[in-house]
């Protein structure tokens, strides 16, 4: 069976401590809790589409891990909600990747990433996963892989008919052909400022529009501006909608555009209204900075409804 939704992108083990504030450099602060879990922003999207899916939706996995312990575990964590892994392969030549994540008493993170056996996903090996894309709705992509792959891999998923997303992180300048390859884009501020040469911080909702109007002049067809606890900012150059966060206490803010990506996409792939799509992003999005890790904090899909449901009601 082709699978409904394709993840092209980035497997990490992540190491993740909690700490009462961010150390300065140069500066040793004592962390509280220490973790070891599944991540990577490919994985995480990946593992959120599958968690986030209807029972008739399959997602595929393709990325690069290292032939070692925690490769092998990524592709079991992956596997055991339902993500296909076939198109995940092993290399000799580094180790899987990891990711160093200091998380704050507000949620707030820093994050150091080891890409390892990520960067040794060629774009040469695209064509050989072209049969991954041929009948899949949607293809979502990441910058933690060499760019190359991403740009080879965004063209033969158009080719193949499929939609493409691309969440341009970590944030990097990206060339005109590159943005022209998403259908979709959705960059949070950071990322959305370089990418139109601004400095970077906090976007503004009253501000939302001009931003993604320069994306979408850069190439972009259409964008959605991640704001954090502002919500999210579409715009197709037809329709723009500002749809406001649910308001949450944030514990962790790893993964949860990661979160969004994949709700998105799969409310997409399911024909929901883009209003409604953007709701279920933005909700599923606001449960996942309520619990500490990346993957481990992506709700069910039966907690999103539950959560919209309250909310509605």
């Amino acid at each position: 069976m082709n699978p409904a939704l394709v993840v092209v992108g980035s497997l990490n083990m992540d190491f993740l401590v909690t700490v009462e504030r961010l150390p300065a450099p140069g500066e040793t602060v004592l962390g509280r809790d220490f973790q070891m879990v599944p991540g990577g922003k490919g994985a995480n999207q990946a593992c959120a589409a599958a968690r986030l899916a209807g029972p008739s939706m399959t997602v595929r996995m393709v990325g690069r891990v290292g032939y070692d312990w925690f490769g092998d575990h990524l592709k079991a964590a992956l596997a055991a909600v339902g993500v296909d892994v076939s198109s995940v392969h092993a290399t000799r030549a580094q180790a899987t990747g990891v990711a160093l994540i200091w998380v704050d008493g507000s949620g707030q993170n820093s994050i150091v990433v080891a890409p390892g056996a990520n960067h040794a996903l060629a774009a040469s090996e695209m064509e050989g996963h072209r049969r991954s894309f041929q009948g899949t709705r949607f293809a979502l992509f990441q910058l933690e892989i060499p760019l190359p792959a991403v740009a080879a891999g965004l063209r033969i998923a158009r080719e193949e008919g499929a939609r493409t997303m691309l969440d341009p992180a970590p944030a990097r300048p990206l060339e005109r052909e590159v943005l022209e390859l998403a259908d979709v884009l959705t960059p949070n501020e950071t990322e959305a400022s370089l990418l139109v040469g601004r400095k970077p911080g906090r976007v503004a909702p009253a501000d939302a529009p001009g931003l993604a109007r320069a994306l979408r002049q850069a190439g972009a067809r259409t964008v959605v501006l991640k704001l954090g606890d502002q919500g999210c900012y579409y715009d197709d150059g037809h329709r723009q909608i500002h749809q406001p966060a649910f308001p949450v206490d944030v514990r962790d803010s790893t993964a949860a555009g990661d979160t969004f990506n994949a709700a998105l996409a799969v409310a997409l792939c399911e024909g929901l209204p883009i209003e409604r799509a953007l709701r279920f992003a933005n909700a599923a999005a606001a449960i996942s900075v309520t619990r500490l890790g990346a993957q481990a904090s992506v709700p069910l899909r039966r907690e999103v409804e539950e959560f919209l449901s309250l909310r509605e009601a």
